[in-house]
This record gives structure tokens, C-alpha cells and sequence, in this order.
């Protein structure tokens, strides 16, 4: 039995409901709604479960909006990069115009409803993330300058503070700690993902840092802000949301995330080329698994101090 594919006048396949849930980035998608959800677990002002399921699902749609609104942008980028040349849009499945229209209407409609089961700040919070993203980060930021993931970084890093002014109104340190983590983590996440990418950001002209600074310069950064992170990671321990789990947690993760900054930084090019960036690679994939747990683990102390079981004495510098 032969299957029949329909196609539209142009000859290629019709766009299915699958390939539009790919535009929205589904895997990002869930890294937003899970640090949302933690931004509003871990808040002081507890939100009824219905209210906060419709939060996040304005948040969630907020953030796949903005994937859509990314790919129908960098559509000619996207195109000559082996990475991202089977998006829906390269690859015909979707049309622009139709990426484009289904971003904008997903971004009106997350924000405003957002506005209405939550508070008015928060769906403003919503939409300048979104801003954020398609304008200020891909837009601008990420064809002009090697800083790009630096400061283009701050929209991804944005999910937990909305979460987190969806339960209260408004922003607190323990947010902006939140804030923080994901802000000085996505750098030397993104650049050993550019390391071993880097050919893509050549064919596309994207200034990421080995493009534009070399491999040693981008290892020099990544341990640097290693270090920086550091810091900023194991802070939440110390405040009104953090305690003594997450900081056992936070150590450890921390620990072993320098260690593999330091391994990133003692190897050159030729050592890279000749394993294929192991070592990038696993540093890379450790990276997702270390911004999981630190917001796991915030989630933890949620629990503990839901239940009553807090830390007698435990010293909190905010």
C-alpha cells in the first residue's frame, strides 16, 4: 500500500501538527516551565493549583512563542547550520509567513491571559521576556556581537522570576538569586556547545565567541565564568528559599562543574580534534544536568518547609 503525502502548490508537504510544536522549541520549552514552576513554588504567597496551572501554561506558550518567532527569524541561518538545517522552516515543512503568524497570536494570547488568571505585572514580565528574546536577543545581539549568549542570555534566565511574580506581584532577592544562576550559567553552557559547533557558526556568520575570539580565548571564559558562577549558585543557600540540602547539593554540583571547566581549559585544539570534543561534549551535557538539580534541590527545601521541617538556626543573609 503506497502512503500518500498531500502537498500544497508549491510541491512540498503540507505542514503537519507536529512540525508546529517543533517551531515552539518544545525541548526549551520544558526547561522554562520547569524554573517558572520552581520561581513559583518557592515564592511566599501561596497560589491556588488551578491558577497555577493556568500560570504556567500561559508561561509555557509564552515561551513557545517566542521559539516560533526565533525560527521564523533565523530561517537563513538556520539553513547552512548542520544543527538546525531540519527545523520546520529550512526544510519546507512550514512556511514563514505561517511561523510568523502562529508566534505573534501565541505571544497576544499567553500575555493577556496570563494578565487575567494571574496579575497584570506578571503577564508584563511575560511579555518583555518575550521582547527580550526575539528582538533584543535574536534580532540584534546575536548577529552583532560575540556577547550575544552573555547578554542574550537574560531572557532564558527571566522564567523564574515571572514564576515567581505570578505568586506575588512583584520581584524579590531570592528571584533575582534565581535569576542569577541561569543568567551566569548560560554562557560557558553555550560556548562548549560552540566549541564543538563551531564550523556551523562559521557557514552561518554567527559571531559566537571561537568564531570571533579563537578556542583558547573561549576556554579562557568558560572557567572564568565557572568561577563566577560558583558564587552565585550556592548564594540561594543562604536566603529564605535555600537551606541546607540545597547547599550540600549545590557544592557538590559546583565542585564538579569547575572541574570540568578546569579540563575544558587545560586541552587545545589539537587534543580537541583528535576525540572530537569529548570532553566539550560531556561538559556540555553534565551543564543541562546541572541547572536541573539546583532547581530541583530548590524545590527540595520547598517541600521541607512546606512540611514543617526547617533548619533550626539556619542563617539566611537576605
Amino acid at each position: 500500500m503506497t502512503e500518500v503525502v498531500w502537498t500544497d502548490k508549491t510541491g512540498a508537504p503540507e505542514a503537519q501538527f507536529g512540525d508546529f510544536v517543533e517551531l515552539l522549541k518544545p525541548r526549551v520549552m520544558r526547561l522554562v516551565l520547569f524554573t517558572a514552576l520552581v520561581g513559583l513554588v518557592c515564592a511566599p504567597v501561596p497560589v491556588h493549583p488551578v491558577i497555577a496551572v493556568a500560570a504556567l501554561t500561559c508561561i509555557g506558550v509564552g515561551a513557545g512563542a517566542a521559539g516560533a518567532l526565533n525560527m521564523w527569524w533565523d530561517r537563513d541561518i538556520d539553513a547552512v547550520m548542520a544543527r538546525t538545517k531540519g527545523r520546520p522552516i529550512p526544510s519546507g515543512r512550514v512556511e514563514r509567513n505561517a511561523a510568523l503568524a502562529l508566534g505573534l497570536t501565541l505571544s497576544a494570547f499567553s500575555v493577556v491571559f496570563l494578565g487575567l488568571v494571574a496579575n497584570l505585572f506578571a503577564a508584563a514580565f511575560l511579555a518583555f521576556t518575550i521582547f527580550f528574546y526575539v528582538v533584543i536577543y535574536s534580532m540584534w545581539l546575536k548577529r552583532a556581537t560575540p556577547q550575544n549568549i552573555v547578554i542574550g542570555g537574560a531572557a532564558g534566565a527571566f522564567p523564574p522570576m515571572v514564576g515567581w511574580a505570578v505568586a506575588t506581584g512583584g520581584v524579590a532577592p531570592e528571584s533575582v538569586l534565581m535569576f542569577l544562576l541561569i543568567f551566569l550559567w548560560t554562557p560557558p553552557h553555550f560556548w562548549a556547545l560552540a566549541l564543538f559547533r563551531n564550523d556551523d557558526y562559521v557557514r552561518a556568520g554567527v559571531p559566537m565567541l571561537p568564531v570571533a575570539a579563537g578556542e583558547r580565548s573561549t576556554r579562557n571564559h568558560i572557567l572564568a565564568y565557572a568561577l563566577i558562577l560558583a558564587p552565585a549558585a550556592i548564594a540561594p543557600a543562604f536566603s529564605a528559599v535555600g537551606g541546607p540540602v540545597y547547599l550540600a547539593g549545590a557544592l557538590v554540583l559546583n565542585a564538579l562543574f569547575l572541574r570540568g571547566a578546569w579540563a575544558i581549559w587545560r586541552r587545545d585544539e589539537a587534543t580537541a580534534a583528535a576525540d572530537r570534543c569529548r570532553t566539550e561534549k560531556r561538559f556540555f551535557g553534565f551543564s543541562i544536568v546541572y541547572l536541573f538539580l539546583h532547581f530541583s534541590l530548590l524545590l527540595v527545601e520547598a517541600g521541607l518547609r512546606a512540611a514543617g521541617l526547617v533548619a533550626t538556626g539556619w542563617p539566611t543573609l537576605l
